[in-house]
């Protein structure tokens, strides 16, 4: 070897029964050790993690310039820096979705009266951010490195694309991956069901006779999943009106976008929340049947289309066909340890799949006009 790795990194000794180290380097705060893989690559992994892991290190294994490397990194990235970038992006949502809002309120979204659509903002960065931090939330309680969310301002029908939250390093064993998993739709849920029951019980929204009166203009409808609908009959409030003049209260459309949020992300196709659960569920298994998910959504999207079902529709299911397509070629998440979850979390993984089917709309959106 022509270095040695620094004190507190693992010596090639401890590991050299499935990788041989013949050079080790610094760089960039990084521990490189090149060598050859005396077995396979997940055994090597499996070998080395705990090693490097128990002196604060995350371990990958990977090829630079034709040689097996393990590239090791200090697990701890945090610097304590303030976080410009995630605070500039929710202060950017926090203004986008004020401005789309102030149209579901009819309201001049350049004027003081923006401010009447704060009930429909705190609705859906509360339901989004609830989604994210729940996965933030068990990111930190496995010690998987995880950022804060990181919104994503869109000046569309809600004012944002969502939020996400970054994690690296491998994932210590399938217990971990359906926690985090599935942490994020089961809070964004439970934040979704609220605010829809909020939303309810608020008093509709007013619509101004020169819309209710234009036979010109284009009218957007949303269909409500059957967990939304089950919602509003236990609470015995409407979801639209006999009176044209009168609206739902924009804020069960926080509830709405969770809800279609929540289906979204458990399409169980790769490194999506449903992948990820699907994996920690039937293991390799997962990789078989993840391809069969693009199909069926080109052929819902095809269905549609030919039966003249909101043609507009059949383009989310396409768009969506291409995304879980990409994702499932893109692998899914192999956890250290992959021993079988226990019936507890099966069962409850098993529940979060009929929770995302309640949420379901095959025509979620159609523009009528």
């Amino acid at each position: 070897m022509s270095a040695q790795p620094p004190d507190d990194a693992p010596a090639p000794a401890r590991f050299d029964s499935v990788f041989d180290v013949y050079e080790v380097s610094q760089q960039d705060g990084r521990v490189l050790y090149f060598g050859d893989a005396t077995t396979d690559r997940q055994t090597v992994i499996r070998t080395v993690w705990p090693l490097f892991r128990e002196r604060g290190y995350e371990v990958e294994l990977a090829r630079r310039t034709g040689e097996l490397v393990l590239v090791a990194e200090p697990h701890e990235t945090n610097t304590g820096d303030f976080p410009w970038k995630n605070v500039a992006l929710f202060v950017a949502t926090v203004l986008s979705t004020l401005f789309v809002g102030a149209q579901w309120y009819y309201v001049d979204p350049f004027s003081p009266a923006i401010l009447r659509a704060l009930p429909f903002m705190l609705a859906v960065i509360g339901v989004l951010g609830t989604h994210e931090l729940g996965h933030y939330a068990m990111s930190r309680y496995h010690d998987v490195d995880a950022s804060l969310p990181y919104f994503i301002p869109f000046p569309s029908l809600f004012g944002t694309m969502g939020a996400v939250i970054r994690m690296r390093g491998q994932m210590p064993d399938r217990d971990a991956l359906f926690d985090i998993g599935a942490a994020g739709p089961l809070a964004g849920l439970v934040a979704a069901v609220v605010v829809t029951v909020v939303g309810l019980l608020l008093p509709p929204v007013h619509v101004p006779p020169e819309i209710v009166n234009s036979t010109s203009a284009v009218e957007i409808q949303f269909a409500y999943p059957p967990l939304l609908r089950a919602i509003a009959t236990v609470v015995g409030e409407p979801l639209s009106y006999s009176d044209p003049s009168r609206s739902i209260n924009p804020v069960v459309m926080g509830g709405w976008i969770g809800m279609f949020v929540t289906f979204l992300n458990l399409i169980p196709v790769g490194q999506l929340d449903g992948g990820h659960i699907l994996r920690s569920l039937v293991g390799d298994t997962a990789d078989r049947i993840a391809p069969l998910v693009p199909t069926t959504l080109f052929a819902l999207a095809g269905y549609l289309w030919l039966v003249g079902e909101a043609g507009n529709a059949a383009g989310i299911w396409v768009l969506w066909g291409f995304l879980s397509m990409l994702v499932t070629f893109m692998g899914s998440v192999d956890p250290i340890d992959d021993q079988p979850l226990d019936r507890r979390r099966s069962a409850l993984g098993v529940l979060t799949f009929v929770l995302g089917a309640l949420c379901f709309m095959p025509i979620p959106i159609q523009i009528v006009g």
